[in-house]
C-alpha cells in the first residue's frame, strides 16, 4: 500500500517545510469563481500521481487556469464502481490520488461517499482539503436561521417520490436545504408550496458567479419569479423550519 508522502513547498503556508499527506486526497473545487480555491488545493493537484474527476473537461479548466499538467480518470455517478476499483489499484502500485467533483465539496450531493467508505475498509490512509460548498453559501445568504439546518440534497426525480420526500421535512424545526436542477424546480417549488404551506425561503443560483442570484420571499413570491425566468444552472432551495405552533396544530 502506498504510504504517506511528504511534499516541501518553497512557500508553505501551514509554517513548516513540510507537510505529510496520505496516498488519497478529496479536494473540494470552486463552485463557480475559478479563483475560490485554497493554496493548499492548488499544492496537492499540482504533487499527486492522477487526478480522479467527474467531469474531466471541467476539471481540465481548472487545471489548465493554473498551470497544473496531470492525468485524469472519470469518476462520476455511472461508473462510480468500477472507477473506485481503479482508484484503488492505482494506490496499491503506490500512485497518489486526489479526487474532484464538477464543483464544490467531493461526497457532497457528488461521487464520493462510496469511495470513503471503500478505502476505510481496506485502511487506506485519506484525508481532504476543505474548500466551496454550494448549500454553504446559500444558507449564509438566504437570511435564514442558520444555526440549525438540514441538507438534504436532491429530491427524487419523479412526483410521488418527491412529495413522500417533502413530506417527511414537513414537520422539521430546521432550516431545510435542497439542490435541484431546472429541469424539474419550478415543479419542485410547486409541490414545496401544497406541503409546506407558504413559508419563508429563498433561492440561490449562480453562486460565485457574474450573475449570481438569491431570491428571498415566501414560497409563491419565489414561484412567481422563478415562471419568469430562463432557468439555467442548478439552484439550492432553501425553506423555513416548521414553527412550533404550526407542528403542535399539525398544520402544512
Amino acid at each position: 500500500m502506498s504510504k504517506v508522502r511528504k511534499m516541501t513547498e518553497d512557500s508553505p503556508t501551514n509554517g513548516v517545510d513540510e507537510e505529510e499527506w496520505p496516498p488519497l486526497v478529496l479536494v473540494a473545487t470552486p463552485i463557480g469563481n475559478l479563483e475560490d480555491i485554497s493554496l493548499r488545493a492548488l499544492r496537492i493537484l499540482k504533487s499527486v500521481d492522477i487526478i480522479a474527476s467527474e467531469d474531466t473537461r471541467k476539471t481540465g479548466l481548472l487545471l489548465k487556469r493554473y498551470a497544473i499538467e496531470k492525468r485524469q480518470i472519470s469518476l462520476h455517478e455511472h461508473n462510480e464502481e468500477r472507477a473506485i476499483q481503479q482508484i484503488l489499484a492505482f494506490i496499491r502500485q503506490g500512485k497518489h490520488v486526489a479526487v474532484v467533483t464538477d464543483a464544490g465539496t467531493p461526497g457532497i450531493a457528488d461521487p464520493g461517499y462510496l469511495l470513503v467508505r471503500k478505502a476505510l475498509e481496506e485502511n487506506i490512509p485519506l484525508t481532504m482539503v476543505p474548500g466551496p460548498a454550494a448549500f454553504v453559501m446559500a444558507l449564509v445568504l438566504s437570511g435564514l436561521p442558520s444555526h440549525s439546518f438540514t441538507f438534504r440534497g436532491f429530491p427524487p426525480r419523479k412526483a410521488g417520490p418527491r412529495r413522500r420526500f417533502f413530506e417527511m421535512d414537513r414537520d422539521s424545526p430546521h432550516t431545510l436545504i435542497y439542490y435541484e436542477s431546472p429541469y424539474r424546480l419550478i415543479e419542485s417549488l410547486e409541490m414545496a408550496l401544497e406541503v409546506f404551506g407558504d413559508r419563508p425561503a429563498a433561492l440561490a443560483n449562480d453562486l460565485t458567479k457574474r450573475f449570481e442570484r438569491v431570491d428571498r420571499g415566501l414560497l409563491s413570491e419565489i414561484l412567481a419569479v422563478v415562471r419568469g425566468l430562463t432557468l439555467r444552472g442548478e439552484f439550492v432551495l432553501l425553506i423555513a423550519g416548521c414553527e412550533r405552533s404550526d407542528r403542535s396544530e399539525g398544520k402544512k
